[in-house]
């Protein structure tokens, strides 16, 4: 190789340099069109063609040589000159063909040990500037796997035991990102998760110390063994299953949650920062209560629920849903409400049961002497008590089975928001004639069971609502209005004991019209609806209603089958939705607009992206799911396989599939890729961005029309481990139509057959001869 005039003889280096460029001398032409700009260690610039075939470690090889570099060529690596990104064999034929300027540096394992060195002197200034390094060079892979051959992770916990302030933070933030990576960072014991929740909570960290540590925790508590990809190593016949030694999947909730009990304080700050003045900490605290809700196991969840509801995390979030600047944290709210939509499933799905649970004991205790009635008994001597506050029976835990504990928790908070009155109106009804009473407590329960329809509390996986409800997350309090709806209107009418079924159905037509709009409806009007309306409106309402829809709809055993077939539509959605994503589409590279900030400028006006899904087929992908993709100025037919596809992004690590963020190019960008876009772009309704907690955006795309951007919002939302909900209405759509589809073909079954569908079953009497059981078999 020539380093005068660039002429590459037969058989020599496919790696060119022409000479540098100076103000005297003006370079002879080689013949050969540089392909990019290398800057060496001792700022030289130099120009050099780079053959795309070969490897990284070769170009390092030929450039040392054609420079006359004495040290090894293992002690070098490449690196974006603007970006600072590794050059790897991944990426050398984007960074040749987008002509990058590129800058020799020392390689990632001299660089690693460099750093390592430089955290052992603990001189401020010296630890503060490599861990400024530190931050950026962990994500790569190269440089995490020397830096933790060198100790490099023993170093790092320390200085986060020790340090504070900005060196603190840095710290924190290299620490986040080495835990990108799905090994490495097994060796953390408890010390340092009781380090990192010690200054999580303290009043004196920065907010730059207290984002890091936040995404820490959830890090950790994302970390659990079930979440392990591959099989699970079982520990004994009670204990839950480990994952194989050296994991990093070794903590989870358990261990988050007994570290945060230590710190007294801890969760109440962690909700106390929904309120604060910085949006990112707001996102970062809001996505730890997420995975906390999401994994949190069987043996603390009662404490753990109990405690959210004591902070009034649910107020602290409706009040988020109210500022209408924070758009980014519109993904992590409907998490939080999908969130709530299996905790408020698995307490309705929860038995009372008095004799076993403390907690329910002592809700039933607090009820009854509320209401300051004395027990008595009937004429055969049997106990009357809890009927005499409405159930039918003695039996609390078959007065509660529908409803379960979600139907005492809504009992005991009524009776808690007014004492006096509930015993006033329990002893009023205790004065009128037995058939006059109204029961209050079925009344309750009944109530209950109307909300969780509306809401369509169903399932434990599903939430299909688009939008936020921040009348579901008052749940007690919606309750407790409806509850007093209906003794209203039972007193309004004159109601006798036959008259139950049918206040129930006033009940449901005011619960649909009064939770109407949700998403823009102010409190003060619910609370008028329900509190304000007149019988006799509510009745002629009700009537019309009934003759546009048949009450057979309302009868137990069809809402029962309702359940079932939702159920079902929303997994056969979640099952098409994610096949598209198998099969891959076409979207526009979107320009962000300047409230969503900087994006990865693409390589082309088009990119084909489809998910590949991996189980374990090589050890470094640990069954992980990808979206492999091409960019590529124009559309063209893409082979099966990854051949086309040389670009990946970890699903694992996206955060938030955010909507409405980003703009089509424009008709000058769109071959010009190195023009800044104009300032004044709108977002496209079609668009969505694949955001992370620390890198920004992944990608963001245009679909072509409305369907194909509800595939594969709704598709990849439904891949993330800690989201339920779905984004688009015409998903939630499907699911309906699906629903009432399948519901009415039931029915069209039942009526053909003309059976008659009661409003409730009841159990007769056991037949007093089994034999007839067993004579076919005699």
């Amino acid at each position: 190789m020539s380093t005068t005039n660039g002429s590459i003889a037969p058989g020599a280096s496919r790696t060119t340099l022409a000479p540098p460029a100076t103000n005297t001398t003006r370079p002879r032409s080689t013949g050969l069109i540089p392909t990019n700009n290398v800057t060496t260690k001792e700022g030289v610039t130099v120009r050099t063609r780079i053959d795309p075939t070969l490897t990284v470690d070769d170009v390092v090889r030929q450039l040392c040589v054609n420079l006359k570099v004495t040290e090894p060529s293992s002690n070098f690596a490449l690196r974006d000159k603007d970006t600072d990104e590794l050059v790897v064999n991944e990426n050398l034929r984007k960074k040749i063909k987008n002509k990058a300027n590129l800058k020799l540096v020392n390689s990632p394992n001299i660089e690693a040990a460099e750093i390592v060195q430089k955290l052992l002197v603990r001189d401020e200034r010296t630890c503060k500037m490599a861990l400024w390094s530190l931050k950026k060079f962990i994500r790569e892979e190269k440089f995490a796997q020397e830096f933790l051959s060198h100790g490099g992770l023993a170093e790092l916990a320390q200085i986060i035991c020790t340090e504070h302030g900005n060196t603190l933070a840095y710290a924190l933030e290299a620490m986040h990102n080495l835990m990108d990576l799905d090994y490495g960072w097994s060796t953390l014991d408890n010390t340092f998760v009781f380090k990192v929740v010690q200054i999580l909570s303290s009043p004196n960290s920065l907010i730059n110390v207290c984002r890091p540590a936040t995404a820490i925790l959830k890090k950790l508590v994302e970390a659990d063994p079930m979440n392990a990809p591959g099989p699970l190593i079982a520990s004994s016949s009670r204990a839950p299953p480990v994952a194989p030694p050296g994991s990093v999947y070794r903590y989870g909730f358990q261990i988050v949650f007994q570290q945060m009990r230590r710190e007294k304080g801890s969760l109440e700050t962690v909700v106390n920062r929904l309120g604060s003045a910085d949006t990112a900490m707001i996102l970062h605290s809001m996505m730890l209560i997420n995975s906390l809700l999401s994994h949190v196991n069987d043996t603390e969840w009662d404490e753990f629920i109990s405690e959210l509801e004591r902070l009034n995390v649910r107020k602290a979030v409706i009040r988020l849903m109210s500022s209408h600047n924070i758009d980014d944290l519109t993904s992590s709210i409907l998490d939080f409400q999908a969130n709530i939509v299996r905790v408020t499933y698995r307490k309705k799905s929860t038995l009372v049961e008095p004799e076993v649970e403390p907690l329910h004991e002592s809700a039933l205790e607090y009820i009854w002497h509320c209401s300051k009635v004395q027990e008595e008994r009937d004429s055969d001597g049997e106990v009357l008590k809890w009927q005499k506050l409405g159930f039918l029976s003695e039996n609390l835990v078959h007065e509660f089975q529908e409803v379960g504990e979600l139907g005492l928790d809504c009992l005991r908070n009524f009776v808690a928001d007014d004492p006096d009155l509930f015993s006033k109106v329990i002893l009023e009804q205790l004065s009128r004639p037995v058939d006059r009473r109204c029961p209050i407590a079925r009344a309750s329960n009944e109530i209950v069971e109307l909300l969780a329809e509306h809401w369509m509390i169903f399932a434990p996986a599903y939430s299909t609502s688009t939008t936020y409800q921040p009348f579901f997350l008052n749940f007690y309090r919606v309750h407790a209005l409806a509850t007093q709806f209906f003794l209203r209107m039972w007193n309004e009418s004159g109601s006798a004991a036959g008259d139950f079924s049918r206040i129930v159905a006033l009940a449901r037509s005011q619960v649909k019209v009064a939770l109407q709009r949700e998403n823009m409806k102010p409190w003060h009007e619910v609370e008028h609806d329900f509190l304000d309306c007149e019988y006799r409106a509510v009745r002629d309402r009700q009537m019309q209603e009934l003759e546009a829809e048949d009450d057979l709809l309302s009868k137990v055993p069809v809402r029962n089958l309702k359940e079932k077939i939702t159920r079902e539509s929303a997994e056969f959605v979640r099952q098409q939705r994610i096949q598209c994503l198998f099969q891959g589409a076409w979207f526009v590279n979107g320009i962000p607009t300047p409230a969503n900030g900087p994006s990865r400028r693409p390589n082309g006006h088009w990119r084909f992206i489809r998910l590949v899904w991996i189980y374990c087929v090589l050890p470094e992908d640990n069954g992980l799911k990808y979206l492999h993709y091409v960019d590529s100025a124009v559309q063209f037919a893409v082979r099966n396989g990854l051949e086309d596809l040389p670009e990946r992004i970890e699903i694992a690590a996206i955060t938030q599939i955010a909507t409405g963020t980003c703009a089509s190019p424009p008709n000058n960008l769109r071959d010009h890729l190195d023009l800044s876009p104009p300032s004044n772009l709108t977002p496209s309704p079609l668009s969505f961005s694949l955001l992370t907690a620390t890198e920004g955006s992944l990608a963001d795309q245009i679909a072509s029309d409305q369907l194909r951007w509800a595939d594969w919002t709704d598709g990849l939302n439904m891949l993330r481990r800690d989201s339920g909900h779905v984004t688009s209405d015409e998903t939630a759509g499907y699911i309906k139509a699906l629903t009432e589809i399948g519901l009415k073909i039931k029915l069209l079954d039942l009526s053909g057959e003309k059976v008659d569908i009661p409003s409730g079953l009841v159990a007769g009497p056991p037949p007093s001869n089994t034999d007839f059981f067993f004579s076919d078999l005699i």
